[in-house]
């Protein structure tokens, strides 16, 4: 069973082929597997260790319970290329790292993200877009890459990094790229966190004028070691008109403005604002409210970016991996207005 458990970056040969199974033991209803590495930071350990737990899962009776262990085989001291600083190098030519954030799901935050990002490159920015949704991660199949696997370079004995995938103008990372669309990941919050931090910090960005975080819905451990760990400069909180999904900015608010996080608001984005037949493009229907994300903008004195209005085309774009703000119709100019006023703001 193990056998179905690739490692992505090593032409993906399986965890017994490249001998990273170090052992297994079975006692009752309990399998415990031990991967052992010849390195410290191999950036995909915390997907590796989630993808054993799933094939093991898969393939045993039910009530099987099992643990992965993760150890270091070797430990030499870790020696680097001269001038290395481990850590945040890989971001330093990053001039802002902006999140992507909604209290709930469903609102379409990564369409926002994705649109936006592409928005930004057509404005002549150089953009760069981190899949940070880890138990969803949309990011391939909205831009097409789904087939695409991220390039990685050895840096040190102890560290690797990778080289994002760059299509529509913008620089593409997401744990989609690694992991099979079939398969859940079955990560606690530790594991989640420190996978997703490998995702932004072990990329070779370059000089990027934006890095946008499309980070989960909610308000979680997840979000809370991001804006601790990242250097982001602020949030920008995507929402729809309805009221339900107004309440959860209200958490959403509340989080990035806690004294332990404090992380600047940048503005709110209204999604699906009203609908637009394409063959009516001047009729607007607010099916989902009117002007509710203007109100709570105006409650916590936040800027409102912009209203994007439901239209089929976008959600086709998102389907067949063209970005709506590739195009010039209403959609794609709503986009554009946006990345302007965010950029204007930065």
């Amino acid at each position: 069973m193990l056998l179905e458990v690739v490692h992505p970056a090593r032409e993906s040969k399986s965890i017994v082929e490249l001998g990273l199974v170090d052992s297994i033991t079975v006692d009752g209803n309990l399998v415990t597997v031990t991967l052992a590495f010849p390195k410290k930071r191999d950036p995909l350990t915390e997907y590796l260790v989630g993808a054993t737990r799933a094939a093991i899962i898969r393939n045993s009776p039910e009530g099987t319970k099992v643990e992965v262990k993760a150890i270091v085989k070797e430990q030499d001291a870790p020696k680097k290329k001269p001038g290395l600083n481990l850590g945040m190098e890989e971001v330093g030519n990053v001039r802002h790292i902006i999140g992507i954030a909604s209290g709930k799901g469903g609102v379409g935050k990564s369409t926002v993200a994705v649109n936006l990002a592409v928005a930004l490159a057509r404005l002549g920015y150089k953009v760069g877009l981190a899949d940070a949704d880890v138990y969803g991660p949309s990011v391939p199949l909205m831009t097409g890459t789904e087939e695409e696997i991220p390039g990685a370079e050895q840096v040190a004995e102890d560290r690797e990094v990778f080289f994002p995938i760059e299509k529509y103008g913008v620089k593409w990372m997401s744990i989609g790229y690694f992991a099979d669309p079939e398969q859940a990941l079955i990560w606690r919050g530790p594991m989640a966190c420190n996978a997703l931090k490998q995702m932004i910090l072990q990329v070779r960005w370059g000089e990027l004028d934006f890095l946008l975080v499309d980070m989960p819905p909610g308000t979680g451990d997840i979000h809370i070691t991001l804006v601790n760990d990242i250097p982001m400069e602020g949030a920008v909180i995507v929402t729809t008109p309805q009221p339900v999904a107004l309440s959860d900015v209200e958490k959403g608010v509340s989080m990035f403005r806690n004294e332990h996080i404090n992380r600047k608001i940048l503005g709110l984005v209204e999604n699906m604002a009203w609908f637009t037949p394409e063959e009516l493009p001047d009729n607007k229907y607010y099916i989902f409210g009117k002007d509710g994300g203007a109100a709570m903008t105006q409650k916590y004195g936040i800027p409102l970016l912009g209203q994007i209005p439901l239209v089929q085309s976008i959600r086709e774009g998102g389907d067949s991996g063209e970005p709506a703000a590739l195009g010039d119709r209403p959609d794609g100019k709503a986009f554009l207005d946006l990345a302007r006023t965010l950029a204007g703001m930065v």
